[in-house]
């Protein structure tokens, strides 16, 4: 199965009969196709292990594919991890600016720019606080800021909700959805939970276990913004259950 869906041409990321064999001999994943184009919000769920944050290294270009090929045309990429990856010495403020400071931007042009994105990500009046004084869900938000802050047309996540309480983790999934809204970056988020896929993606991408392989795409048909008691709707439950049942057979 290759599903690409979006035309080669057009993607900002594409992965053609991409796989990946470590030095050990393992191999975390095994002939993958797919694509990431503007305006694209892709999931990747699959069983622990299966190689999405492998999949995630390749298309960051923090790894190389051992064989296919992997294609980024994205100007600027940003990559939010699973914890919130926080300098504890500087402000949330100072955090935000450090991707303008690495790169040269004047120092009045990058605090506007944080404050900016501070305030789209809703933490106005909290610039000063310094990662140990903010929750979890708020941390996570400082982290969003910075990855937006560069204007990325690729953004990557990797389970960047996964240690949170789940009110947090509902939360913050309505305010990654407002953000792509605004934003519209191509994105590839990784996640375990069939529901947070569906919720907040245009297409939902299953892996089977390793070697890891993609045995189904599933397009999600609701245009955005989706209120949060979609999740309650019973189309919302049949698409889940798709998802699982395709999960369910390929782990």
């Amino acid at each position: 199965m290759r599903p690409l869906t979006t035309s080669l041409a057009t993607s900002t990321l594409a992965l053609d009969r991409v796989t990946k064999r470590f030095p050990t001999g393992t191999v975390a994943l095994t002939d993958v196709s797919m694509s990431v184009a503007p305006g694209d919000f892709v999931s990747v769920v699959g069983p622990s292990g299966c190689g999405k944050s492998t999949l995630l290294r390749l298309a960051s270009g923090l790894d190389d594919a051992t064989s296919g090929t992997v294609d980024v045309t994205a100007a600027a990429t940003s990559y939010v991890f699973q914890d919130a990856t926080l300098l504890e010495w500087r402000s949330a403020l100072r955090n935000v600016e450090l991707v303008g400071e690495l790169r040269g931007v004047p120092r009045d042009e990058r605090r506007a720019r944080a404050q900016d994105v501070l305030e789209l990500v809703g933490l106005t009046g909290f610039e000063k606080q310094h990662p140990r004084e903010l929750s979890g869900g708020m941390r996570m938000r400082v982290s969003l800021a910075r990855a937006l802050v560069a204007e990325p047309d690729l953004a990557l996540f990797d389970e960047p909700f996964g240690a949170l309480d789940e009110i947090t983790r509902l939360q913050m999934q309505t305010e990654l959805q407002k953000l792509f809204r605004l934003k519209r970056f191509a994105g590839l988020f990784i996640t375990h939970s069939v529901s947070e896929a569906v919720y907040l993606s245009t297409r939902v991408l299953v892996m089977s276990g390793r070697p890891g392989r993609i045995v189904a795409e599933i397009p999600i048909p609701w245009d955005y913004p989706r209120p949060p008691e979609l999740r309650y709707a019973a189309e919302f439950a049949a698409i889940t259950g798709r998802v699982s049942a395709a999960l369910g057979e390929h782990s």
